[in-house]
């Protein structure tokens, strides 16, 4: 439910094709060939993170929990050189960003975690307002984006684990999980929404409704920090909101419903749902999700009334791993999602990498990812190289609107990622795109990704 982590910029693969099918027999496990564990760059505590060996007991609090403190930080550290012309203006820079995190385990189920963005101001990298240095549009100056502002920082944890002295013999159902404070919430793929905000969500697991094999919902508030439609910070708005999945034998179901209260000058109140599956059909991965905003004051920049249809196709051809992925969607009327990052940009994000914001600096889509009566595409090929280390992702999107001036944009675009050692990414991109009554865009960047 949450998580504190820049998005991939790789193409989404939770659901590619179990490789198993082209062997006979399955291949047993040799835990002499794994690598060493690669240690966090801080760890403190007797249990060390993913050990093995020895477990020290830890001790015991007054309401029965058994606690063994571990403290790791780790993260990740990136710089970037790229160019993005847009068609309109170009932006040249050397851009940086630092994901930097503090996570307290107190058992495999209790844990405290901290964030931070040091290298940018959070919330408007999109903006350019990360370190580094501008060389267009200007004369070439330096940009300064440090700050210390907490981007995460929640308490998680299981009621029933944390008060174990209720129930010692585990046989009155107290197994609540939640989770309380600022933490990242994606809900739909992140459709429906992807946003950071103070909030509260409450899970109870392990339930079997509507003939389901296993099923979870979750009741979830937010309070502030909350990012509208229009990704504007509006902290006097709150949600309301009930997120829910179901496991069936063929098939997973999500469906989640919300309600946004907020004033005028902040857009008003908004009504949302989602339902989407998530299956297999052969040999071919499918997800379908149907997502929907309702203004009920007044229809605004922040939240809009329409729907957006979205569907995902992929197939892993015989004997490889690469992946061919047809993503479509269908924008009906004005879709606003309930809460949405700066970062992160509008809803079609997750068609591909075409669409998809980058993260760090002022380098955009190639391809709108606004969902307002639109139609479009993305079909592209995931290869693998030298023992799955190397990447290439060849891809090519287009969009049209469906009403007003029916403007059309198509993009090509590639992305290559290569491992370096066991800490490091390298990452090349870049793209060539046309729109109508738009000169030509391009964009062209290198990646250097530390993770620790």
């Amino acid at each position: 439910m949450v998580t504190g982590s820049r998005a991939d910029s790789s193409v989404d693969t939770s659901n590619s094709v179990d490789t198993s099918r082209y062997s006979d027999q399955p291949t047993p496990l040799s835990p002499g060939t794994f690598p060493a564990r690669p240690a966090p760059l801080i760890e403190i505590g007797q249990n060390p993170f993913l050990g093995n060996g020895y477990i020290a007991p830890g001790f015991v609090m007054p309401t029965g929990a058994v606690w063994q403190p571990v403290f790791i930080v780790y993260g990740d550290v990136l710089t970037a050189l790229q160019t993005f012309d847009s068609g309109t203006g170009q932006t040249t820079e050397w851009a940086n960003r630092m994901d930097l995190f503090g996570n307290l385990y107190l058992t495999p189920t209790e844990r405290i975690l901290v964030g931070f963005r040091p290298f940018d101001t959070e919330g408007q990298a999109v903006d350019g307002v990360s370190s580094g240095y501008r060389f267009k549009p200007g004369d070439g100056n330096w940009v300064n984006g440090l700050n210390g502002k907490l981007t995460t920082g929640f308490f998680e944890g299981d009621f029933g684990q944390i008060f174990k002295n209720l129930d010692p013999n585990d046989v009155k159902s107290l197994d609540y999980g939640f989770a309380i404070g600022r933490q990242n919430f994606l809900l739909q793929d992140g459709l429906l929404v992807n946003d950071t905000m103070d909030a509260i969500g409450i899970t109870h697991s392990s339930l079997f409704l509507f003939g389901s094999n296993a099923a979870h919902v979750t009741a979830l508030y937010a309070w502030n920090n909350i990012d509208r439609g229009d990704n504007i910070k509006a902290d006097d708005a709150h949600m309301f909101g009930l997120n829910s999945s179901f496991d069936y034998v063929d098939s997973t179901v999500d469906f989640d419903v919300l309600y946004v209260t907020a004033p005028d000058r902040s857009g008003g109140d908004g009504l949302y749902a989602g339902i989407g599956m998530t299956r297999r059909f052969e040999l071919v991965n499918f997800t379908a999700r149907v997502v929907t905003s309702q203004a009920i004051d007044k229809q605004s920049d922040a939240v809009s009334t329409g729907t957006l249809l979205f569907n995902q196709l992929s197939y892993s051809p015989a004997h490889t791993d690469n992946l061919v992925y047809l993503d479509t969607f269908v924008g009906i009327d004005r879709f606003s999602s309930a809460a949405r990052d700066p970062d992160v940009g509008g809803p079609l994000g997750q068609v591909g990498l075409l669409f998809a914001n980058v993260g760090v600096g002022s380098y955009g889509a190639a391809v709108s990812n606004a969902s307002s009566n639109t139609i479009g595409t993305a079909i592209g090929y995931q290869m693998y190289f030298a023992k799955r280390r190397h990447q290439l992702v060849v891809e090519l999107g287009a969009r049209t609107d469906t009403k007003g001036p029916g403007e059309s944009t198509v993009a090509l675009g590639a992305n290559w990622q290569q491992a370096m050692g066991r800490h490091l990414i390298l990452i090349f991109g870049g793209f060539i795109g046309a729109q109508e009554n738009v000169d030509k865009s391009y964009g062209l960047r290198s990646e250097l990704e530390a993770k620790f």
